[in-house]
């Protein structure tokens, strides 16, 4: 029994006394060396679980929506103009008592493409003749081109109309599709927002902005040819006859948001000067077959010079959208489109119209309905029915505060473009879930560490098996948040070499790990 006790005890000792050796490796003790492969085994292993999550999550997102077959009607884009900029046509808004959350404002970070602007050409456009004019930007079109591309103007080929003229579809002879807008003339409407138009976007190239091609200006006659955009617009696909289950779901629609709010970004803050778009709506919002958005109808538009903070013009707009101070003042600013953005993003999100008369008395404003239910705190039922996957939680209530931030009565308040951006792709941590599973798991894995870890003793604690990790390990991997645990262990077992219980360092590390990852 004596020489068995002595063998088991010189072979503790041998084993205790390789496992303190010194390595090669950064001069590190073996067991601290073992004890760094465990983590970055685990941390490995954590790396391509969380890789093989991310594959799959981003294969669900570009799936392909079907398209529904449903019917969808041509969609009004008639313009409230409103007449007196006096304080008593100020829209009924609604005065919610809604306090505004503190958000940090995270700054703008573009890539602005510098496009030169067209020098000469009001000179050209205010020219008056008879004749083709030739305004040196874009392709020109002659009426006769847009006659036949349009089979005569067909109302076969009208995709769209509204107070300031009318868009058909065209088919030019090299067989690209086109929109072609043909510009109402009355009393000269027609010129002016054909300037506006080519002064506003005549060169600027955005993916979320739709392209002007080219003109036509014979005589009278002025028309706009744009890029074709095959999907409809939002509005359409929001108030339409889609069927029991919108094909917008929650992704899509904020990838709607997020583009549009791309789209303005870059006109508020891309281009010099400024160009405030002034008729932000769903009507004006275009799709692609792959639900990428394009901002249109720069009808209204004005340019803000540089050193200008605003500028006073006829109120003129849509009902609905119009923000408060500008249809009470008449003075226009890009606080004007984020304003009508933040209705804009309501609209996305409820699938309600900013006024839509059908509807109960205390529901026909939009802003009103929306306000009361959030101070309510039934935020969650704003989101539309049709939506068949409801959003999470942290998704929804960052989109609400978007819209509550943007429709701000105090207009130093809203947020710039560039900051909504930033606001609406501020994704949720894609590995969250992760750190629910490793926290409740702590215990078992702290278990088969403990388990499988050299085991040694302390000289004056021969009863207390503890796992022996040294400080410059604890420094190397947790920096100065290891400092308490220290000092804690240190006050606990005395000075010297720090020894700390398995049950302790190993739950400590692996939440920090996760905390770092977080």
């Amino acid at each position: 029994m004596t020489v068995a006790g002595e063998t088991t005890q010189t072979s503790n000792t041998s084993l205790s006394h390789k496992l303190t050796s010194t390595t090669p490796f950064l001069s590190l003790k073996l067991y601290a060396v073992i004890a760094i492969l465990v983590l970055c085994l685990l941390a490995a292993a954590l790396l391509i679980f969380l890789c093989v999550c991310t594959t799959r999550a981003s294969r669900k997102r570009k799936m392909r929506v079907k398209h529904s077959s449903g019917s969808i009607p041509l969609v009004s884009k008639e313009i409230a103009e409103i007449k007196s900029p006096s304080p008593r046509a100020v829209l009924d808004i609604g005065e919610g008592k809604i306090g505004n959350e503190n958000v940090k404002e995270v700054e703008e970070e573009m890539e602005i493409v510098d496009i030169e602007r067209g020098k000469g050409k009001r000179s050209a456009l205010e020219s008056d003749g008879s004749g083709p004019q030739n305004i040196g930007w874009g392709r020109w079109y002659s009426l006769k081109e847009l006659e036949i591309a349009t089979r005569g103007f067909s109302p076969d080929n009208v995709i769209g109309e509204g107070g300031y003229g009318v868009v058909f579809r065209g088919i030019l002879q090299d067989g690209s599709v086109v929109a072609v807008k043909n510009l109402l003339n009355n009393k000269g409407q027609a010129e002016t927002e054909f300037k506006v138009e080519v002064e506003a976007i005549g060169k600027v190239k955005h993916k979320n902005l739709v392209g002007l091609i080219g003109y036509c200006a014979e005589g009278a006659q002025r028309m706009l040819v744009y890029e074709y955009i095959d999907n409809g617009n939002l509005e359409q696909w929001l108030h339409g006859d889609v069927g029991p289950v919108s094909p917008l779901t929650w992704d899509i629609r904020m990838k709607i948001a997020v583009g549009t709010a791309k789209g303005l970004a870059y006109l508020h803050e891309g281009l010099e000067p400024k160009v405030v778009h002034r008729d932000i709506k769903s009507s004006n919002i275009l799709l692609d077959r792959k639900w990428n958005p394009k901002v249109s109808d720069f009808g209204l538009a004005k340019l803000l010079a540089p050193e200008s903070s605003y500028v006073t013009t006829r109120v003129m707009g849509t009902f609905g959208y119009v923000s408060p101070e500008y249809a009470s003042t008449g003075m226009l600013n890009e606080w004007s489109d984020v304003y009508s953005f933040g209705i804009l993003l309501m609209e996305i999100i409820t699938g309600r119209s900013p006024i839509d008369y059908s509807r109960p008395a205390g529901e026909m404003n939009l802003v009103d309905w929306f306000k009361g239910m959030i101070q309510s705190r039934r935020g969650e039922e704003v989101v539309d029915p049709l939506i068949e996957v409801q959003p999470s939680p942290r998704a929804m209530k960052r989109a609400l505060l978007v819209c509550l931030r943007c429709i701000d009565l105090d207009v130093n308040k809203r947020p710039k473009m560039g900051q909504i951006v930033h606001m609406l792709e501020a994704d949720d941590f894609p590995y969250r879930s992760m750190c629910y599973f490793f926290n409740i798991k702590i215990t078992f894995i702290s278990y088969l560490l403990a388990t499988y870890l050299p085991i040694c003793r302390k000289p004056d604690q021969p009863d207390r098996k503890i796992v022996s990790l040294p400080v410059q390990l604890h420094l190397i991997m947790f920096n100065n948040q290891s400092k308490h645990a220290m000092d804690r262990n240190e006050a606990r077992y005395g000075s010297g070499d720090y020894y700390v219980l398995a049950q302790e360092v190993v739950p400590e590390a692996i939440r920090l790990l996760i905390m770092i990852l977080h």
